[in-house]
């Protein structure tokens, strides 16, 4: 226990700022913005705005994966989300506090916005307890696909191999990501159809591949250095 402590410290004080900063602020904005959906026009097609944040997580779990290794990236992320959980229960306790939100000074519908307001950021038990659980299931999917598409690249740490990593761990992860989301909370809370849930997951999957494609080369950039200051391949 102590050695796996010790381990975890040395992790947290190698891991640059940036990519940590990366991963934590893209999972609570990620689930705040989830309040949003977004209006495609296609009644079978159903988005909300946390695909902003999301693509910004995978990444930042591909090039924690590839720097570190999917023990230390799912180490990581279990911590990002213990992080989100404490954000939520801020984000809750602001939400009780007596008192107004900018937004809801509108004459005659102040207490109709400003309850609203509470109520987003105060959250909801389904919508965190689902996410959470969608979160984890995709990064361990994620992390360790990462590595397995390494493995048989045979550790190519070219762009190429990068990307190839990267591109098929975060389309895999995040379909698995938004559909258990979507079947735990969007299904059961708010009336969606499995042919939303599936459109969902794979629209989201697909647009996040996108975001990782034009956002690839500061990944790879990150990776390479990481790799460049360690003295040993990273660790399963």
């Amino acid at each position: 226990m102590k050695k796996a402590m010790s381990d975890f410290r040395n992790l947290l004080q190698s891991v640059p700022p940036l990519v940590v900063s990366m991963l934590f602020l893209s999972i609570v904005g990620m689930n705040l913005l989830a309040n949003k959906s977004i209006d495609t026009g296609v009644e079978w097609l159903a988005l909300d705005c946390g695909i902003l944040f999301s693509w910004m997580t995978f990444l930042s779990m591909d090039i924690l994966t590839q720097g570190y290794g999917p023990r230390a990236a799912t180490q990581l992320s279990v911590l990002a989300l213990g992080m989100n959980l404490l954000m939520a229960l801020i984000f809750f306790a602001a939400s009780r506090i007596p008192g107004v939100w900018g937004e809801s000074f509108v004459e005659g519908s102040e207490e109709v916005l400003n309850t609203a307001m509470n109520n987003t950021f105060g959250g909801t038990w389904f919508i965190i307890l689902g996410s959470s659980i969608a979160f984890l299931t995709s990064a361990l999917v994620n992390n360790f696909l990462n590595y397995g598409v390494g493995r048989l690249l045979k550790g190519r740490r070219g762009f190429g191999g990068f990307a190839v990593r990267a591109y098929v761990s975060t389309f895999i992860a995040q379909f698995v990501d938004n559909l258990v989301f979507a079947l735990l909370v969007s299904k059961i809370f708010f009336g969606w159809t499995f042919v939303q849930c599936f459109t969902c997951a794979l629209t989201g999957a697909v647009l996040d591949v996108l975001f990782e494609v034009f956002f690839s080369p500061l990944g790879y950039g990150l990776t390479k250095n990481i790799l460049s200051g360690r003295e040993v391949p990273a660790a399963a």
